[in-house]
């Protein structure tokens, strides 16, 4: 193998398919990354067997080939080198990289220990506006499990209807929901659950202004646009029926500034227990009182003018996921809709270009 690139050039690809790196692992070609030197260009891939990224860059090839390389190890080096053209060549099992006096050799392995990508027919799938998908991973990806005892909730629901789109992730505590409309284009209705790693790398990778084509294959899903392709395992299972528990007779509804709110949720989390992080809300007319009260630590009080006409109520949160969800809110001005002390309040944005969007957070009970 031998082939010119620009430094520049180089570096993307690396820089691509880095995050696919495993920091550790038992199997030391899933350190490396693979190059395959194709007469189109240089394919470079990563994988820690659950997510892998694939990515082509421009080069002049003088000899097609493939061996892997140490990945994190050639970004060191790409990072560091002058901004001249490099050559790469493999001699046996080793990678050499020559570019204007620097000179490295580097040790690799032979290309057919590295995993074989997944394999997935595009031609059979569906095409998604990168901002639409990319939209949907931000506003609902952080709300996942990272709880091993429920497998199925580390996943992010994607909900694929003909005309449009939702994703769902929970905890069992707070939910995010997300729906974009779509094209209609007669394709069957299918539930995927997704890996949120996977989405992040989606997220990093394609554009807002990209036209993202995904398909699956078996128990696999591709997605690729331009020479960027990320590949995931599909978590199996079935996703729990999360309609039911959206309340659909919420009755008191409070219009909040986001950021008020937000810094004053924020002064009561530093007094709150480290173990509950609850705080106390109590609503009236034109108003919410915060308080926390941590019997080894002290008590913190505040209280923000909002547009609120109900009956007064009393209700318990953990503070740290009312932040989360008021910093993935997009507008300025929040719906917070509640029942009951012990029931399910939902938050939802307010003005602007209104977007199905719904986050839902359970309360926890307030000890007097």
């Amino acid at each position: 193998m031998n082939f010119t690139i620009t430094r520049q050039n180089l570096h993307n690809g690396l820089a691509s398919v880095s995050a696919s790196i495993p920091s550790k692992t038992t199997l030391p070609v899933l350190s490396n990354v693979l190059f395959e030197a194709k007469e189109d260009g240089v394919w470079i891939s990563g994988t820690d067997l659950d997510v892998s990224v694939r990515v082509k860059v421009p080069a002049e090839i003088k000899e097609p080939g493939n061996l892997t390389a140490p990945g994190k190890k050639l970004q060191e080096i790409t990072r560091e080198l002058p901004d001249q053209p490099v050559e790469v060549t493999t001699i046996g099992e080793q990678i050499e990289l020559q570019c204007g006096r620097s000179h490295f050799k580097l040790n690799g392995l032979p290309a057919d220990e590295f995993p074989k990508l997944p394999v997935v027919d595009f031609s059979e799938g569906l095409r998604v506006g990168g901002q639409d998908l990319n939209s949907l991973i931000q506003h609902t990806s952080f709300a996942v499990s990272t709880e091993e005892s429920r497998p199925i909730l580390n996943g992010v629901l994607w909900e694929l209807r003909d005309g449009e789109m939702n994703m769902v992730a929970t905890n069992g505590h707070r939910l995010a929901r997300m729906g974009v409309k779509v094209e209609a284009t007669g394709t069957p209705s299918e539930d995927l659950i997704v890996p949120p790693a996977a989405l992040t790398q989606v997220q990093r990778l394609f554009e807002d202004d990209s036209t993202i084509e995904v398909a699956r294959g078996d128990n696999h899903l591709g997605f690729r646009a331009a020479s960027t392709e990320v590949y995931t395992r599909l978590i199996e299972g079935t996703y729990p029926n999360y309609d039911q528990v959206i309340p659909r007779d919420n009755d008191k509804t409070a219009i909040v500034d986001k950021k008020l709110l937000a810094s004053a949720v924020k002064r009561m989390a530093v007094v709150a227990s480290d173990q509950t992080h609850r705080i106390r809300m109590k609503f009236e007319p034109g108003r919410v009182h915060l308080s926390v009260l941590t019997p080894d630590l002290g008590e913190g009080r505040d209280e923000l003018e909002i547009g609120y006409d109900g009956e007064e109520l009393e209700i318990g949160f953990n503070a740290n996921y009312l932040l989360e969800i008021l910093r993935y809110m997009p507008t300025d001005e929040v719906s917070f809709s509640f029942k009951a002390p012990e029931q399910a309040a939902t938050m939802e944005p307010l003005g602007g270009d209104i977007l199905d969007y719904l986050c839902l957070v359970m309360p926890l009970r307030l000890l007097d």
